[in-house]
């Protein structure tokens, strides 16, 4: 593995993303935390969440709702 392949845990490294659907614990409820996050952003956005989001699920509506939005970059 090359020095620029290597996971550094850091923000905004593409190695330490991992596609949401490959998830072991995606099909669990959605976190508090990502609630949170979810409602604060659809607010802004105007649009309405589930309540009963998978994390996975959760996790790709924030990403949807961060590009709406603008608060992703």
């Amino acid at each position: 593995m090359s020095e620029s392949n290597v996971n550094t845990g850091q923000a905004g490294d593409p190695t330490a993303e991992k596609d949401p659907s490959d998830w072991v614990t995606g099909d669990e409820p959605a976190t508090g935390a990502q609630k949170s996050y979810l409602h604060t952003l659809a607010r802004q956005a105007g649009e309405e969440v589930p309540e009963d989001l998978t994390k996975a699920d959760a996790s790709r509506k924030i990403d949807e709702l961060q590009d709406e939005t603008g608060r992703g970059d």
